[in-house]
Parts: C-alpha cells; structure tokens; sequence
C-alpha cells in the first residue's frame, strides 16, 4: 500500500460518524480503513510487549511497511529487545527506534533514581525523559497524523472509556482490539503461530521496564497491580494533555 490516498486532516474526521461506521468492523477491517484514510502517515506503535505480536501481526498483514515506532526508554528487560529482534526478523517489521535524548546515566546523575519516589513530580520527570519526549519526536520525525495502538477497554478505567477512533492532542487514535481481551488475544496468537514475550512464562502479566513491572502474585487483584507497584497505572503515552491527565494516571490501570 503507498501513500496514494487523498489524505485528510484529523480535524476533518466527525468522530461520531467514522465510528458507527467502524461500531461492527473486524481489527483488520479498521486497520485497513486508517491506513487508506491516512496513508503513510498512519503508524503503530509497540511496546514489544507480551502480546503485541498480535496487533503487530495484524498491522503487517494489511500494510507491511507500516511505520512501528517503538519507545527504548534505557531500562527495558533484556529480554524485551530479544523478543523485539524476534518479531521484527519474523514479521519484517519497518521499526524506528527512539530514545531519551539523554542517557539513563545521564538522567540518574542529574535527578537520582526517579522511579523510586512516590511524588507526582518525580514520576513525571521520569515519563517525560523516557517516554514523553522521544514519542513526541517519533510522531513530529514521521509527520504523525493517525496512530495506531493496541489499546484493550478492560486493561484500565480509561481506555474503558474509549472508542475505536478519537483524537489524542491532534493526532487521531486508531484502537483496534478495543473489545478484544485475553482470551481473543491468546486464540489469535496460537491461530497464527505467533510468540508471546518470553517473560509469560515467569508469570508476568505485562511488561515494562524492568524497576516498574514484576511477576503477578497470589495477592494481586488485578494483573495491572504489577505495575509500578499498582500506584501508577498508565504511563500517560495515551493520555490527553490535559488538566486531568495526573489524576487518569493514578485512576487507571496500565
């Protein structure tokens, strides 16, 4: 598929209209309508989490040299860059990189440890050198204007909230697994043949970096509690920037 589309603005997209239309589409049927309204402006992006060779594999399916745009914030498992030169070699992924412009060494000389401290401010620094800055390059670098993610309505009290299509900060956002959870996903990896992150196995449930995700315990309520310690839930990447985006991250679940 080349960028050949007349491609709109996301201003010009009625929200309410695109998503009666989507309201029974397949995934695969709404990946196909972004990439067709958007063209190569259309992107994913993937954490190279325990199950995102689902939505990777459903993206290439339909446009193979769609954009990945994957955040490398210094401190993910080493096991999450193997398994994401696994998936990229099996899928032929066209993956861009993106990192903090400073390096951890450099971050933690200047602020210490932020992951360990409990205060918004903290976090928030945290996020916006690891995580905030690059995805905000990654976008403007690849002149960003519908973005896809694989976004669940059961992970969190905010993408409960969710439709298949919105506008995050001028950009649209695609969601195509909204309604799809574990159980769909697992079926569609073994249909497929496809690979869960190797850390399943350890019994995590979801994995980040290595100070904020853990294995789920008898004692968790939820599997999302095994990140950063079940205070924080959502690392602000599919937030509004708003005046309720602290209060969505410490409400929700990641």
């Amino acid at each position: 598929m080349t960028d050949t589309a007349p491609i709109i603005t996301p201003q010009d997209l009625d929200l309410d209209q695109v998503n009666e239309q989507l309201k029974d589409a397949t995934p695969q049927e709404v990946i196909k309508w972004a990439c067709d309204m958007f063209g190569d402006s259309c992107v994913l992006t993937s954490s190279f989490g325990i199950k995102s060779a689902v939505m990777l594999h459903l993206c290439s399916q339909v446009k193979p040299d769609i954009n990945v745009i994957a955040i490398d914030t210094g401190y993910l498992l080493p096991e999450t860059y193997r398994f994401a030169n696994q998936l990229t070699k099996l899928l032929d992924l066209n993956v861009h990189w993106f990192s903090p412009r400073l390096s951890t060494a450099h971050i933690e000389a200047i602020h210490g440890e932020l992951w360990k401290n409990d205060d918004d401010e903290s976090y928030n620094t945290y996020f916006d050198y690891t995580k905030g800055e690059p995805m905000q390059r990654a976008l403007k670098q690849l002149g960003v204007k519908a973005w896809i993610a694989g976004l669940g309505a059961k992970q969190t009290k905010f993408r409960s909230t969710l439709r298949t299509v919105e506008l995050q900060n001028g950009i649209v956002k695609i969601h195509p697994i909204l309604k799809w959870g574990s159980k769909e996903k697992y079926y569609y990896l073994k249909e497929n043949n496809l690979p869960e992150h190797p850390l399943h196995d350890q019994g995590y449930a979801t994995v980040g970096d290595w100070h904020s995700s853990r294995p789920v315990t008898a004692d968790d309520k939820d599997s999302r509690d095994t990140r950063f310690g079940g205070k924080r839930q959502e690392c602000g990447l599919h937030l509004p920037k708003d005046s309720n985006e602290d209060a969505s991250r410490n409400s929700s679940g990641l």
